[in-house]
């Protein structure tokens, strides 16, 4: 085994105390000290640099039966981590390699090498392999282009559009000639992000007013393709507002996360038959065989400036769970990350 001198005898990490019930509450939460992790055979030690938080998570919180195994209680969580590895006892992984992997909300991580990923932070900031060219990028990429059957010429809604997913799917779209891109936010200073600086034609404050409403104005003709992060009365828009074949791609419905009882569906479900509309959920997971090609398209607009990302970014360990409610609260402007 090869290692780097001077580890700590102490790891902290985040774990689930109980599951909440609504919107989590701290006493859900403790950052916990705990032994530092041994190392099996085919195992790396990674020092987490940063460290990812996501809505989906707040799934993983509840017991209920889901598409992922809950987070269990009295342990400590997971999620998306790059970091440095200080000791290895794996071959093709050496000390002072980076890697991406699963094994978030804590310090170190053990982490076997056939579930770390190496990642070369010349190439690019560590902090995107969590973000714009990590998971967030590719559920865009693959939601946009597969799910929802994107084609030049296509107008497109997305909501949640200055968060890391939204953000990112509007300007795949404007660069694959979309005929136009409609974005929604909570602020006005993210609409004006959207329009200024990631090219969208149009956005709103979803705030301001009914949604249904600004979304016909901001988009006269009706739109092909909905991306949608929030459901609820955005969802319901965008149906009112679907062309004939229109698709919606339902990555996520960050709008009843912390709901306690289950929330009306969309009155006009029924102007799918007039449309030929098709409404679809998919995970990241199920298109992980598009990462190379997704990697090969968008890396290069990423490094050329025509992508462009915003990250927000939390400093602290301490700070994780405060930064995960931000999520959900949709404090942050593209993706939220913990830096430790």
């Amino acid at each position: 085994m090869t290692d780097s001198p001077a580890l700590p005898t102490v790891n902290r990490e985040w774990h689930l105390l109980s599951r909440p019930v609504g919107w989590p509450k701290p006493e859900d939460f403790a950052l916990v000290e705990a032994d530092m992790p041994t190392l099996g055979e085919g195992q790396v030690l990674v020092r987490n640099q940063y460290v990812s938080v996501d809505p989906y998570m707040r799934g993983r919180m509840s017991a209920a039966k889901s598409y992922v195994a809950p987070f269990e209680l009295g342990k400590v969580m997971q999620g998306g981590a790059v970091g440095e590895v200080v000791a290895s006892n794996a071959e093709g992984i050496a000390v002072g390699d980076h890697v991406l992997h699963f094994f978030g909300w804590r310090e170190y991580a053990a982490v076997d090498a056939k579930n770390a990923v190496k990642v070369d932070p010349e190439a690019a900031p560590l902090s995107t392999y969590l973000g714009v060219l990590g998971m967030t990028g590719l559920t865009a990429y693959a939601g946009l282009l597969r799910t929802a059957a994107f084609k030049e010429g296509d107008a497109v809604f997305v909501s949640g559009a200055a968060g890391a997913v939204g953000s990112q799917v509007g300007q795949i779209a404007k660069l694959k000639g979309a005929s136009r891109v409609i974005g929604s936010a909570g602020s006005d200073e993210k609409v004006k992000l959207l329009v200024d600086e990631y090219g969208f034609d149009a956005a709103f404050n979803y705030k301001k007013g009914p949604v249904a409403e600004q979304l016909r104005a901001a988009a006269p003709d009706g739109i092909d393709v909905y991306f949608d992060n929030v459901g609820g009365d955005h969802l319901e828009a965008a149906i009112g507002s679907l062309n004939r074949d229109g698709r919606i791609a339902v990555c996520g419905m960050i709008s009843v996360y912390n709901n306690t009882e289950p929330a009306p569906g969309p009155k006009n479900l029924a102007r799918l038959i007039q449309t030929r509309g098709r409404i679809e959920g998919f995970l990241v997971g199920d298109h992980y065989d598009l990462q190379p090609q997704f990697v090969q398209e968008v890396g290069p607009w990423v490094r050329s400036g025509e992508l462009k990302y915003r990250e927000t970014v939390v400093e602290g360990i301490e700070n994780n769970l405060e930064a995960f409610l931000g999520v959900l609260r949709g404090d942050n402007t593209g993706k939220m990350i913990v830096k430790l």
